[in-house]
């Protein structure tokens, strides 16, 4: 039940995300990034929880579709700070919405109590399988 929610939920905010021009694998990017902050790639790999080369590949996409820019370090000068474009910021907004309103739509036959305790447990397994897998 679990692995069908989740390919349910993946494919509502597919569907969304195309419409805005993104993919699900710039969100780690976008929401990381998505207050206007930057960080370095290594702090993205961290927050994303990703593999290196995987996050070297989605933001090689990103700076070519002018959603990222990479500027110097001013405090490492062998590293680059990752930045959101402005456009990149609006989109990050707009993905925000839309995955609050496919959330919304999911839960929406819940009440609130009922609400709560789906996603009080939802994290405790997450937390569980996170420590099975030592992570």
């Amino acid at each position: 039940m679990t692995n069908w929610a989740a390919r349910l939920f993946a494919k509502a905010i597919d569907r969304r995300l195309k419409i805005l021009g993104v993919s699900s694998g710039q969100l780690p990017v976008l929401f990381a990034l998505g207050d206007g902050s930057a960080l370095s790639q290594k702090a993205l790999i961290e927050i994303a929880a990703i593999e290196q080369p995987t996050m070297a590949a989605t933001l090689s996409r990103m700076e070519r579709d002018g959603l990222i820019e990479r500027r110097p370090d001013p405090e490492d000068k062998r590293s680059a700070l990752i930045f959101l474009t402005p456009i990149a910021l609006q989109k990050a907004h707009a993905v925000r919405r839309e995955i609050n309103a496919v959330n919304q739509a999911a839960l929406a036959d819940l009440g609130e109590k009922e609400r709560e305790t789906y996603l009080k447990m939802l994290k405790t397994v997450a937390l569980a399988l996170e420590r099975e897998l030592g992570e």
